[in-house]
């Protein structure tokens, strides 16, 4: 099996029932446990329509687009082994990488709230998301100023 995913191994998702929308169903997927679709439907669908209520948006899908665009990484890095030390290289996210770390760090930032439903954390997590702020946007905030910060050895990316 090859180290990264191929165009052959990278499965279809159909899009979900409600809003026809890929990156809904991803994020359905993503917070599912045990198999159990419908109750990750249900937990996301509501989150989404509490999150459009609170901030008076008619359409959570709006909302949902704009807190993806807003967690989407755009630079990371990765470890390589040059000479006897390991640099952190900073790469471009492209593609499928982008929307497998975007909901990734999604529903970590929105488990990591506690004290709340499930719906209740992902909507506030989809608000924070919308306004530039929370756990995620943080996550994103942090990889970027790595990458930066690893400026300096983007040159060892062309190697």
């Amino acid at each position: 099996m090859p180290r990264k995913k191929t165009k052959s191994l990278v499965r279809d998702i159909q899009p979900d029932r409600m809003y026809n929308n890929i990156h809904v169903q991803r994020l359905i997927n993503r917070v599912m446990l045990n198999g159990k679709k419908q109750v990750a439907e249900r937990l996301v669908y509501d989150g989404m329509e509490k999150a459009a209520k609170k901030l008076k948006v008619d359409n959570p899908l709006d909302v949902f687009e704009q807190a993806v665009k807003n967690i989407q990484p755009h630079m990371e890095t990765r470890s390589r082994r040059i000479g006897g030390a390991n640099y952190q290289i900073p790469f471009e996210v492209k593609g499928q990488r982008q929307t497998h770390l975007t909901t990734m760090w999604f529903v970590q930032a929105a488990r990591a709230r506690k004290g709340m439903s499930m719906e209740d954390r992902i909507a506030q997590e989809l608000i924070d998301a919308y306004n530039s702020q929370g756990a995620a946007v943080k996550k994103r905030e942090d990889t970027h100023k790595m990458a930066e910060a690893n400026r300096a050895f983007a040159h060892f990316a062309r190697g």
